[in-house]
């Protein structure tokens, strides 16, 4: 069976040209590109904010030993942003100090995470402009053959050269389409934490400011919790 699959494959790039091998070539970079990336979005949980709502929870809790517990061991962005804000909190650092580092450690984190979804993206444009490519130098091979042949044209062989030029932009929509689906849900998947990233570190400082007001804290004055 595997043996069928190869002889069929190989006979479709032969048909297609150098064209179709290109676009087969992107294609398997592509899927091991999906492979990588999923694979490690799902390990770092990427898009996936349940841990670090339940430590911010904790923390508004009061349970801050619990909180910082929670994200001992940060792997996404939300995460290592939520663990950085805890840290600094404790270690009595000016709001705007830890807003800084938090911001410049999470758009590290998640250029770190969005490279190889770019790869994709340029993959999924670039493969129909390729197949056309292929489509518009068969074409151009067709009629030259239409016009040498004179009177003695062969439907059959010009319908022939047609369809094996056309394969060219099938193969490119082919590789294109599902490879675009990918990409927009890994894009979801960053956006995602970029949003939890956010609003979940906020979410700790008007946690602070509830309870500085509450304990008469004077605007100026810092803020530390109990580790």
């Amino acid at each position: 069976m595997l043996y069928d699959l190869f002889n069929h494959v190989s006979a479709l790039l032969a048909l297609g040209g150098p064209v179709v091998t290109v676009i087969a070539g992107l294609s398997v970079v592509a899927l091991a590109l999906i492979i990588v990336k999923i694979a490690e979005f799902q390990m770092c949980r990427i898009g996936n904010a349940r841990n670090t709502r339940e430590a911010a929870s904790l923390w508004q809790q009061g349970r801050y030993a619990d909180a910082a517990a929670r994200v001992a061991q940060p792997k996404s962005a939300a995460e290592k942003a939520l663990r950085t804000t805890l840290t600094l909190l404790e270690q009595r650092a000016e709001k705007t100090e830890i807003e800084e580092q938090v911001s410049v450690l999470a758009m590290g984190d998640l250029h770190h995470f969005s490279k190889g979804v770019r790869a994709l993206e340029a993959i999924a444009q670039i493969a129909p402009l390729i197949g056309l490519f292929g489509t518009v130098l068969g074409m151009i091979d067709a009629f030259q053959a239409l016009q040498a042949a004179g009177n003695n044209v062969d439907p059959s062989a010009l319908a022939g050269g047609i369809w094996v030029a056309l394969m060219t932009t099938a193969a490119g929509l082919g590789v294109a389409m599902p490879v675009s689906l990918i990409v927009t849900w890994l894009e979801a998947r960053l956006e995602a934490e970029r949003v939890a990233t956010e609003t979940l570190t906020s979410s700790l400082f008007l946690k602070q400011g509830t309870i500085s007001e509450k304990a008469g804290v004077q605007p100026g004055q810092q803020f530390a919790y109990a580790s």
